[in-house]
């Protein structure tokens, strides 16, 4: 009687379990990195409203972040600038008629906020509190890259869970002298900062690593 199938089927069971692994690594591993905030989230940069260049600003003229961002030394959240905080240089001083700016103009003629598009989010799960970071000396650049050289916001960051308890589990490599922050230019590695042997802190850094820290 003839063979019903070809002599060499005879190897598929050896090539599925010899590939199998194989393939079934690249497919976990594939979805772990195409399918995390790595991939996913860093890079998004979403076009504004008003073109408004941090490089120009924070960058190039050396404004401070404070200066728009009022709130994030005493508010869970970095406060977006309002209209009127934009108007200080703008309604007398600097590009009054500019095109690019009537957006702005309109707003503060309206008294209605300009509908600026955040680039930074977390899950409404997850509980974030500006205050402690920078007051245990978390630089703005540690989570958000160097916004002074960005003429674009981008995410520079995941802001994932991994991302996030790995630095609790070892801070000190992402700690400035308190006075440092807002300076985008601060190296830790060029400065060798030892954060134990600063007499400006009051008290240890112990950021939390259990599930409610974070999730309330």
């Amino acid at each position: 009687m003839p063979a019903i199938f070809p002599r060499w089927t005879n190897n598929i069971p050896l090539v599925v379990a010899l590939a199998g692994p194989v393939v079934g690594a690249g497919l976990v591993g594939g979805v772990w990195y195409f399918f995390s905030p790595k991939f996913t989230d860093v890079g998004y940069r979403p076009v504004q409203p008003v073109p408004f260049s941090h490089k120009l600003h924070a960058g190039d003229m050396g404004m401070d972040c404070r200066y728009c961002h009022n709130t994030v030394e005493r508010a869970a959240h970095a406060a977006i600038p309002a209209t009127q905080t934009c108007m200080n240089c703008h309604k007398d001083l600097v590009k009054t008629d500019s095109p690019k700016l009537k957006l702005i103009r309109d707003s503060y003629e309206s008294d209605q906020p300009v509908p600026w598009i955040r680039v930074h989010q977390l899950p409404d799960y997850a509980y974030f509190d500006h205050r402690p970071h920078l007051a245990a000396g978390v630089g703005c650049a540690s989570c958000h890259g160097r916004i002074d050289q960005m003429a674009v916001v981008q995410m520079s960051q995941p802001l994932s869970m991994g991302w996030c308890l790995d630095c609790h589990r070892d801070p000190e490599p992402n700690l400035r002298p308190l006075d440092q922050i807002t300076n985008m230019a601060w190296d830790s590695a060029l400065e060798k900062y030892d954060p134990k042997a600063d007499s400006a802190r009051v008290r240890a850094v112990n950021p939390p690593e259990h599930c409610s820290g974070c999730h309330r």
